[in-house]
């Protein structure tokens, strides 16, 4: 390749990764995988050795940045980035035999925090490594990130803000908008200017490196446990006492087993070594956009195997339907792989998928998720569905407004797929508790056209030999289901009300209902009653909370639903009926600590028990204050003091009122 050859590639290779960067940081639709970027960054950066020059753009020498609108800030310490390697040969030389830590290089968007005098005073999102975007509205709704910390000092912490695995899926399965993976989120979730929806996202942010603070702290490992005793959670790391070729191989292949073997609930594209002498790491130089002796980032080298397209199956969940490839199985990182979700129809044409016999390259991403990165040869078309897999009804394709990018959605607002989180609180603990069937194994079932109501969970043993033939089940699985369905047909009634997913009915109004009148009378007045507020004369229901519970019993299919439901069920009435009398009529407020009963709960039982109310706030129908502390200033003592409420101790309680 000559001069000029050369140049028109580098200049091709720069636009394409800094397009491809942008999108990375700003939550848009993902332009290439990591492997792609890796690859085309390697290769720019052969050619600028080769030519003996760098354009004044290229990311060799440039650091990425967010586009988070809002007040920008310079960084008080610039946050460089970390050279990067594949070589362990080339981590042992870095080390230089000095003691050194890894951790892991979390995959999310770098923010710095800086606190004055104990208090929080501002967060900055990475930018290009010298100026960021000020989000410190946002860090409320970021966890992890304290208000207040006992040290008074000037305190600068990098860190980066992550969301797991779970609440990825969690999220995008609930609000069916549609994200690339865990880190795409994260950076788009944080340029938004409200806080309460960026705190549905569960951003965690967990801090790496302890940039400045008045303290003398040389070693970072000494540094990292200053910051836990702050109440910080941060970044795993263990120490290489002598990191020599075979000490550092073996610490990331254990740290790699964590990866692969799902041990670590957030994304990570790598290791980072560091020294364990601050001092030391701050002697070394700026290249490019590196300081020599401030970290060293390893990746993992992925392994590609090529292998033929099936078919491709569409996915339901939620509204969203997905598309996920399906082909000749094939072995990687030591396990068999013969599916990949290609998460919409943007992806789809980038990477160009057709029909079946097209082939297709397969990475597992970070050593967990199976991904195609490349496809060399396209047979056939790509056939986007125009029904919806699991009902039937019309499909559209969605173009989002942010990104552009093209999803398949359901039309049918009573699809199936679109109830699966009240199926996932059918299922739960607070529920039926029925153990073994996930969000996702739900999600599967529903899309094998087994669950459409919640009766069909039931019948699931009908699928039994079915089940065992899945990917990822087997046998043992299949029967440690059927056991879980067989237990959960015994249930108590306040359980089963709360599983019935009715809105506005948690455990306790269910427990309130029920105190009031049995399971069969609440549902046959329920179902046949044209006053919606025939419950609402019970303590702590009211109008809003009948009527939500009324409705959902007059709902023709709810009802239908629920008798065909009970068949499979034995259910217990456990709703407490009042001992006696001793308490009628009256009304407490219970605060402070107990000491006879095991807990105010305790305690608040007992008097529900013998006929009597507990209340939270002090007002002019509480008949009794019970706090051990008669005497106190307490805004709940000095409010029953202006009211003329009796304040009475757990002891004078125990004497009027107890057995």
């Amino acid at each position: 390749m000559n001069t000029t050859e050369a140049m028109k590639k580098m200049r091709e290779l720069v636009d394409t990764l800094n397009e491809a960067s942008d999108a990375y940081y700003n939550g848009q639709q993902e332009r290439m995988s990591d492997y792609e970027w890796d690859a085309a960054f390697d290769a720019l950066k052969k050619l600028e050795e080769e030519t003996g020059t760098v354009l004044e753009d290229s990311p060799t020498i440039n650091v990425s940045s967010d586009d988070t609108q809002g007040l920008k800030e310079p960084h008080e310490f610039p946050a460089l980035s970390l050279a990067k390697t594949k070589k362990v040969t080339d981590l042992v030389k870095w080390a230089s035999d000095r003691p050194i830590f890894l951790s892991w290089k979390l995959d999310g968007l770098t923010l710095v925090v800086t606190y004055d005098n104990g208090k929080l005073t501002k967060v900055v999102t990475r930018g290009d490594g010298h100026v960021g975007t000020n989000i410190t509205h946002l860090a409320g709704a970021i966890h992890g990130i304290q208000k207040t910390i006992k040290e008074k000092g000037h305190l600068v912490i990098r860190g980066e803000a992550v969301i797991s695995y779970e609440d990825f899926e969690q999220f995008v399965l609930e609000s069916g908008e549609d994200y690339a993976n865990p880190r795409n989120l994260a950076s788009g979730s944080l340029s938004l200017k409200d806080s309460e929806e960026v705190k549905r996202r569960n951003i965690h942010w967990i801090p790496f490196t302890l940039v400045y603070t008045e303290k003398t702290i040389v070693s970072w490992g000494e540094q990292m446990q200053y910051l836990r005793d702050l109440g910080f959670t941060v970044v795993d790391h263990e120490v290489i006492q002598t990191p020599s070729y075979e000490n550092i191989s073996g610490v990331i292949d254990a740290w790699t087993k964590k990866v692969t073997n799902h041990l670590n609930p957030y994304p990570v594209d790598g290791l980072v070594i560091t020294y364990d002498d601050t001092q030391y790491a701050s002697t070394g130089s700026i290249t490019g956009h590196h300081a020599t002796r401030a970290g060293y980032a390893f990746k993992w080298a992925d392994e590609s195997v090529d292998s033929t397209l099936d078919h491709i199956e569409w996915s339901c969940a939620a509204s969203t339907i997905t598309p996920v490839a399906v082909f000749e199985p094939v072995e990687l990182e030591g396990t068999t792989v013969k599916r990949a979700s290609l998460c919409n129809i943007s992806e789809c044409e980038r990477l160009g998928i057709g029909a079946k016999g097209t082939v297709v390259s397969v990475i597992k991403a970070n050593k967990i998720i199976p991904k195609i990165i490349h496809v060399s040869k396209i047979e056939g078309k790509l056939e986007i569905p125009s029904v919806c897999p699991v009902c039937g009804q019309p499909t559209e394709i969605h173009v989002s407004e942010n990104s552009g990018t093209k999803t398949l959605k359901c039309t049918n607002p009573d699809c199936a797929a679109k109830k699966l989180k009240k199926f996932k609180r059918f299922v739960s603990k607070g529920g039926m508790d029925i153990d073994g069937i996930s969000e996702a194994t739900l999600a599967r079932f529903i899309n094998e056209g087994w669950i459409r109501n919640i009766g069909d969970i039931y019948r699931l043993n009908e699928h039994r030999e079915e089940i065992a033939q899945l990917d990822g089940f087997g046998e043992k699985s299949a029967d440690n289901i059927m056991a879980s369905l067989e237990k959960a047909k015994t249930v108590d009634d306040v359980k089963l009300i709360y599983a019935l997913n009715i809105p506005l009915v948690g455990v306790d109004v269910a427990r309130k209902l029920l105190n009031a009148e049995d399971l069969s009378a609440l549902v046959e007045k329920a179902s046949t009653t044209e006053d919606t507020e025939c419950f609402a004369y019970i303590d702590g229901i009211g109008s809003e909370k009948s009527s939500a519970f009324v409705k959902w019993f007059h709902d023709e299919k709810n009802l239908r639903d629920y008798q065909d439901l009970l068949q499979y069920l034995t259910v217990n009435k456990t709703a407490a009926e009042a001992v006696d009398d001793k308490c009628k009529n009256l009304t407490f407020v219970v605060t402070g600590d107990v000491h006879h009963y095991k807990n105010r709960n305790e305690l608040k039982a007992y008097i529900e028990a013998h006929g009597g109310k507990v209340t939270g706030s002090v007002s002019k129908s509480t008949n009794y204050l019970i706090n051990n502390d008669v005497t106190s200033t307490s805004s709940k003592n000095t409010k029953a003091k202006a009211l003329g409420v009796p304040i009475i101790s757990e002891d004078e309680f125990i004497a009027q009122f107890g057995e």
